[in-house]
């Protein structure tokens, strides 16, 4: 009888990828994937490291598997991923439970991580991260319809609240032919949407080719036979080109749509971040995007509580957001992560502070949505099917305006049967909170 491995997957969709490598790896070598890990003899966990959040989950997630493990359900236990690249020198003596405690440089060598396991060995190892493979055949586990295309690993940026570039080493792009030929291998198994990825998207190339190819590499995306809607994430402000932005309006495929994390607006605090920027440049920069694509939908991100920022600075970010009237954002409290150039600045930020100016942030944002959201009824809109909702009983899905797992849904009704993966034409008859209701009008 094969033997059952589960793997959790916990973080970004970056670390998503690297999960579907594994999982890849270990049904070619024979063992049976089963989704719950109380179902399997072995439990693989891919770990988050980013934030003190993503660390108390990844924690919580391994002693409850610990417990499984006590009781006889598990058999054995290894852990991998950004948690314990981040703490190599504590990650066994942290995880006693473990069987296997390896780096991302050790994904790669899953099965043979596995073998050790089996025979009785307590496995710790640690390969070099910049021995982490770039690409890989995967087992994709979204929906059948979507895929994320990794186009590049680490980060250079060096910004000064992230342990990123210590945990994943320094940007590495994939090599362009190695990415078209993925894409390919994902359109000819049915995938119709790519989100591509990276931790700065608007870099990619530039280690390799001396300049950034993004613009390059999306319009060879789109000459794939079977995509429908390619999205890119994580666009950094500073390296936003009118190529770039040429390229997004005039390709087809291309949803018009970009990330671009700018963590805060007033200029000092990014510049104490190492990040690019200020109230006007950023200003200046998303109303070039608005005029460069007419109805581009734009998403970002932002930090409240970096050390040092004022009540002042705090406001200025709260006027920003109010003028910009961003389609989708998030913002998250300020997280002191040792290891990073922040983290040692003296004037830290109570951290009640920082959480209640992220909450003011979120709900301010909420309303603008909500207003946006209004002036989309009895418009027209494609979307993509996800699924039923039993309770609702009606479909759910996505516009091509809002990206999977992070931005809203649409729920709508359908007079003829449908299925995951379809697109159909939608008009929208109401909102709730950041989603949307409608009806199917063409199919």
């Amino acid at each position: 009888m094969a033997i059952k491995v589960g793997l959790v997957s916990l973080g970004c969709s970056k670390n998503l990828v690297d999960s579907e490598r594994m999982l890849y790896k270990l049904r070619n070598k024979g063992y049976q994937l089963v989704t719950e890990p109380g179902l399997a003899d072995i439990a693989v966990v891919n770990t988050c490291g980013f934030i003190q959040s993503a660390k108390e989950e990844a924690i919580e997630t391994i002693l409850e598997l610990g417990k499984l493990k006590e009781d006889g359900t598990l058999k054995k236990i290894v852990i991998t991923g950004c948690l314990t690249e981040r703490y190599r020198e504590e990650a066994a003596e942290l995880f006693p439970e473990a069987d296997a405690v390896i780096g991302i440089g050790n994904n790669k060598d899953i099965v043979d991580v596995l073998d050790h396991v089996l025979a009785g060995e307590k496995y710790v190892d640690f390969a070099p991260k910049l021995d982490a493979e770039l690409t890989g055949s995967r087992i994709i586990s979204t929906l059948p319809f979507f895929s994320y295309l990794k186009i590049a690993e680490g980060c250079s940026n060096c910004c000064t609240y992230c342990a990123i570039p210590m945990i994943r080493g320094k940007f590495r792009s994939v090599p362009m032919e190695e990415v078209i030929k993925e894409a390919e291998i994902l359109a000819s198994n049915g995938v119709t949407e790519l989100v591509v990825i990276a931790q700065d998207t608007s870099r990619y190339g530039e280690d390799i080719y001396g300049k950034s190819r993004l613009p390059e590499l999306l319009k060879r995306l789109c000459r794939i036979d079977g995509l429908k809607w390619i999205r890119t994430l994580y666009c950094y402000p500073e390296r936003i080109t009118d190529e770039l932005l040429d390229t997004i309006a005039s390709e087809e495929k291309l949803v018009k749509y970009l990330e671009i994390p700018i963590q805060h607006c007033d200029g000092d605090i990014l510049s104490r971040m190492n990040r690019w920027g200020s109230v006007e440049t950023l200003e200046s920069l998303f109303a070039h995007i608005r005029e460069k694509i007419p109805g581009v939908i734009l998403r970002t991100t932002l930090i409240t509580g970096f050390p040092g920022e004022t009540q002042e600075q705090f406001d200025r970010l709260a006027e920003f957001v109010q003028r910009v009237r961003f389609d989708r954002l998030g913002c998250f409290p300020y997280s002191q992560e040792d290891g990073t150039k922040a983290a040692d600045f003296v004037d830290q930020v109570e951290s009640e502070t920082a959480a209640h100016r992220a909450d003011i942030i979120m709900e301010q944002q909420m309303l603008i949505s909500a207003e946006n959201n209004e002036k989309l009824i009895n418009t027209e809109h494609e979307a993509v099917v996800e699924g039923f909702d039993r309770f609702g009983e009606c479909w759910f899905g996505r516009t091509a305006n809002d990206a999977p797992d992070i931005d809203g849904k649409v729920f709508f009704t359908s007079e003829k049967p449908l299925k995951i993966g379809d697109y159909v034409t939608i008009r929208i008859t109401d909102t709730l909170d950041y989603d949307l209701i409608g009806e199917v009008i063409k199919s």
